[in-house]
C-alpha cells in the first residue's frame, strides 16, 4: 500500500470520527428541550433522533457541495489540485483540519458546552490552509458568505421566531389548564424533536461527505467534475450516515443537559416552539447549500422561548459561556488545525501523518477518561441544575427521579 493510500486511509477513519462526535455533539439540538419535559424519555430521544439523522443524511447534497468549494482553494476551477501542492499535501491539510474539528469538539463537551461542530471543522481547515498555503490557501468569499454571515445572523432569526411562537402558544393556550396544556404540547413536541433531527441530518452529514470528498478529489481517486455531475459516491452518504447516527445514539448527556436544563426552564409549549423554529431554518439553509451551525441555531431559539414566556428565568450567565464557546471555536480549532500540520509537515510524509493520528488519539482518550470521572448519562441528565457551579455535572446531593 502507497504512503499516499495510507494517508487517505487516516483521513476518511478521521473525518468518520469527526462525524461520529458530530452526531453525539449536536444530539441536544433536536433532544434537549423533549427529554427536558418529559416528552420523550432519553433513550427514547436519542434513538428516534439516530434513525432520522441517517435519514436525513440522504436527502439532500447542497451542502457537501459548498465544502468541496467554498473553504480551502486546493484546486483551481478546472477541478486540478493548486500549482506547487501535492496529492499528499493536500490530504495534509485535510486531515490537519479533521484533527482541531475533532479536538476542540471533544473539550467543548467535556465542559458540557454546545459550541458548533460545524465551526469546529471550518476551524481546523482555515488554520491548516493558512499553515500550509497562507491567506491564499482560504476562499474567504466562501467563509463569510456560506459560514460567517449565517453564523451571526441565525441565532437572532431562530431566537425571535421561537420567542413570537412561544408568546402565540401560551395565549391561544391560556385557558386551558396547565397540566392538560403540558400533555398536549409534550405530543406536538415529539413531532418538532423529530423534525430537527431529520433537518440535522440534511446538514451536518454533509460536511464530512464534502471533507471526504475533497481527500479523494486531492488524492486523484475523484474527479470535481464527476462530483458535480454524478453527484458523491454512494459508500460516502451511507458511512457518513451511519457515523453520526451512531454518534447521535450515543447520546451527547452532558450537553443535552445544559440545553434542557441550564438555559430555561422549559414547559412543553416552549420546547415545540423552539424546535419548530429551529427545524425550519436549517432546512431552508441546507436547501441553500449554507453551512449553518446547527447549534447556534438551537440556543437561540431555546433562549428565545424563554424571552417568548412571560415569567420565565433566562440563566443568561450560562448563555454567556455558550457566547464565548462560539466566539473562541474557529480561531481555537483553527490554531489546533494549523499546529498539527505543522507537526505533520516537519516530520514529512507518513510519519508526520502517523504522529498527529497518535496525537489525536492519546488526547481523546484523555478526555473520555477525564469524562468518566464525572458521569452524565440518561439516568442523570434530568436531574435539577446546580446554581452555585452551572456545571454539566449533577451535584451529588441530587437525587431526583428522571422524567
Amino acid at each position: 500500500m502507497s504512503a499516499d493510500l495510507v494517508i487517505l486511509t487516516l483521513v476518511v477513519i478521521t473525518a468518520l470520527g469527526f462525524d461520529f462526535t458530530n452526531g453525539f455533539h449536536d444530539t441536544g439540538n433536536a433532544m434537549a428541550t423533549s427529554i427536558a419535559t418529559g416528552a420523550l424519555k432519553p433513550k427514547v430521544a436519542v434513538l428516534v433522533s439516530a434513525i432520522l439523522n441517517l435519514v436525513g443524511a440522504f436527502l439532500s447534497v447542497e451542502v457537501a457541495a459548498t465544502i468541496t468549494k467554498d473553504v480551502l482553494k486546493i484546486q483551481s476551477a478546472t477541478g486540478a489540485l493548486t500549482a506547487g501542492l501535492t496529492g499528499a499535501d493536500a490530504m495534509t491539510i485535510i486531515f490537519a483540519g479533521l484533527i482541531g474539528g475533532i479536538l476542540w469538539n471533544l473539550f467543548t463537551w467535556l465542559l458540557g458546552l454546545p459550541s458548533s461542530s460545524s465551526h469546529a471543522l471550518f476551524g481546523g481547515l482555515i488554520g491548516a490552509g493558512l499553515a500550509a498555503l497562507g491567506t491564499g490557501g482560504v476562499n474567504w468569499n466562501g467563509i463569510v458568505g456560506k459560514v460567517l454571515v449565517p453564523a451571526v445572523l441565525s441565532p437572532f432569526i431562530a431566537g425571535l421566531i421561537a420567542a413570537i411562537g412561544t408568546f402565540v402558544v401560551y395565549a391561544v393556550s391560556k385557558r386551558v389548564r396547565p397540566r392538560r396544556r403540558e400533555q398536549g404540547f409534550r405530543w406536538g413536541q415529539v413531532g418538532t424533536a423529530s423534525l430537527v433531527s431529520l433537518a440535522h441530518g440534511t446538514g451536518d452529514a454533509q460536511k464530512t461527505m464534502g471533507v471526504i470528498a475533497l481527500a479523494l478529489i486531492a488524492h486523484g481517486s475523484l474527479t470535481a467534475d464527476s462530483v458535480k455531475n454524478d453527484g458523491l459516491p454512494v459508500w460516502i452518504i451511507l458511512t457518513c450516515a451511519l457515523a453520526i447516527a451512531l454518534g447521535t445514539y450515543l447520546g451527547g448527556w452532558r450537553i443535552i443537559r445544559t440545553l434542557g436544563k441550564g438555559l430555561v426552564e422549559i414547559e412543553s409549549p416552549q420546547g415545540m416552539a423552539a424546535e419548530a423554529s429551529s427545524a425550519a431554518i436549517i432546512l431552508t439553509s441546507s436547501h441553500l447549500g449554507m453551512a449553518l451551525s446547527t447549534t447556534h441555531v438551537a440556543t437561540g431559539s431555546i433562549l428565545g422561548s424563554g424571552v417568548g414566556k412571560p415569567g420565565a428565568t433566562v440563566r443568561w450567565g450560562v448563555a454567556g459561556r455558550m457566547v464565548l464557546a462560539w466566539l473562541t471555536t474557529l480561531p481555537a480549532a483553527g490554531v489546533v488545525g494549523a499546529a498539527c500540520y505543522a507537526v505533520a509537515h516537519l516530520i514529512g510524509g507518513l510519519p508526520g501523518a502517523l504522529t498527529i493520528f497518535a496525537i489525536l488519539v492519546a488526547l481523546a482518550s484523555w478526555m473520555y477518561l477525564r469524562s468518566r470521572a464525572q458521569k452524565v448519562d440518561h439516568t442523570n441528565v434530568n436531574h435539577a441544575w446546580d446554581e452555585q457551579t452551572h456545571s454539566p455535572t449533577p451535584a451529588d446531593r441530587v437525587s431526583e427521579p428522571v422524567a
